[in-house]
């Protein structure tokens, strides 16, 4: 499988995922899933800015991602699918039973959020949906780059820190 790796990022293409996993991982594609910037050029071409030429960027939303990531996952380049939402990846892993492992990069403060590490807020229906798809045999963790420990989703549901 090509796609290297499934994340959740509520900042969407930003350093850590460019440089940080980018480099790490030699990623060569991203596939950004978010209905808001696959309908407006101008914020797909702010993040098209973010990323040097040999990366590139591919946006779709919610429902046509549905039929076109087969085409990722077979493409040989090691690639990144990035959502910023929960509840997109769920969508993603429910019809898509072959991703296996997820990783929760960054989803920040919002009205609603309990801190579990200093990147991850969650409200409780969010904490359900990882819960469902760890319930579903994937591998969820908390991880914002490559060179920290990856958080098992058990343990950080049970941290709670101050904000």
């Amino acid at each position: 499988m090509s796609i290297q790796l499934y994340r959740i990022d509520d900042r969407l293409i930003h350093g850590q995922v460019v440089v940080g996993w980018g480099q790490q991982l030699a990623l060569q594609f991203i596939v950004l899933v978010d209905d808001d910037v696959a309908a407006s050029d101008w914020e797909q071409e702010l993040y098209r800015m973010g990323v040097p030429p040999s990366m590139e960027v591919y946006f779709h939303s919610v429902a046509d991602v549905r039929t076109l990531l087969e085409q990722y996952v077979v493409d040989p380049r090691p690639g990144m699918v990035l959502v910023g939402r929960v509840e997109i990846m769920h969508q993603l892993v429910e019809q898509h039973p072959d991703i296996t492992r997820v990783n929760v990069g960054g989803v920040h403060h919002a009205e609603g959020r309990a801190q579990r590490l200093r990147y991850v807020f969650l409200t409780s229906h969010e904490e359900d949906v990882l819960r469902a798809l760890q319930q579903r045999g994937v591998e969820v963790t908390a991880q914002d780059v490559p060179s920290a420990r990856p958080v098992p989703l058990d343990e950080l549901l049970s941290s709670r820190q101050s904000a």
